[in-house]
């Protein structure tokens, strides 16, 4: 799997060429930038994944700390 990170849906689709052109078995795995506004043009490249970082970015942490006395 080669991870394409920040990359437009042009940039995108002429990867899936490049790759496809080369006879390559490798999955194409599209980051960055991805919402609910670029997912479908970014899943229209033609990429067989696609990795959503907002998921982890926008959690909320606690933090909990186990102290001993």
């Amino acid at each position: 799997i080669v991870l394409l990170d920040n990359m437009s849906p042009e940039l995108l689709r002429q990867a899936v060429a490049i790759r496809d052109e080369a006879g390559s078995d490798a999955e194409l795995e599209a980051s960055g930038g991805v919402n609910l506004m670029t997912t479908a043009d970014i899943a229209k490249s033609g990429v067989e994944r696609i990795s959503v970082g907002a998921l982890t970015h926008s959690a909320i942490s606690l933090d909990i700390g186990l102290d001993w006395l």
